[in-house]
């Protein structure tokens, strides 16, 4: 799969979701829902986002959020 930029997807050797933010030779550079290091993964491992994992994302990222664990 090569995703386009801004496409919510989920590495599944990493087993996390991810914004594409580009492409880098043979990888998809992904960045964390809500910012953070970005990360390089296989565009073979790589699928597109269910809503519900998006939803699943965004409320962890807005609890932590309300935590102060991140700004």
């Amino acid at each position: 799969m090569n995703p386009p930029v801004g496409a919510y997807v989920v590495d599944a050797r990493a087993e996390r979701l991810g914004i594409v933010m580009g492409h880098e030779g043979p990888y998809v550079q992904l960045r964390p829902y809500g910012g953070g290091r970005e990360w390089d993964a296989d565009p073979r491992a790589v699928r597109q986002a269910t809503a519900e994992e998006r939803l699943g994302a965004a409320t962890a990222y807005a609890d932590a959020r309300s935590r102060g664990e991140v700004p």
